[in-house]
């Protein structure tokens, strides 16, 4: 039973790790292109808005 919780101890913490992982800049592209956008940066600008539009 000992060797069980270990295995799920781990195993959480493994998952845990991961949650708390932000994805690196590839990933985030290819989510932006799901959303259809074409790019992480695209979709920020269109999410909080760009500094030219800003000024115009």
């Amino acid at each position: 039973m000992e060797k069980k919780r270990f295995a799920l101890k781990k195993l959480m913490e493994a998952v845990e790790r991961e949650l708390l992982h932000k994805p690196d800049a590839k990933t985030l592209d290819r989510l932006s292109l799901l959303a259809g956008f074409q790019s992480w940066e695209e979709f920020q600008k269109a999410l909080h808005g760009s500094s030219e539009a800003d000024t115009l």
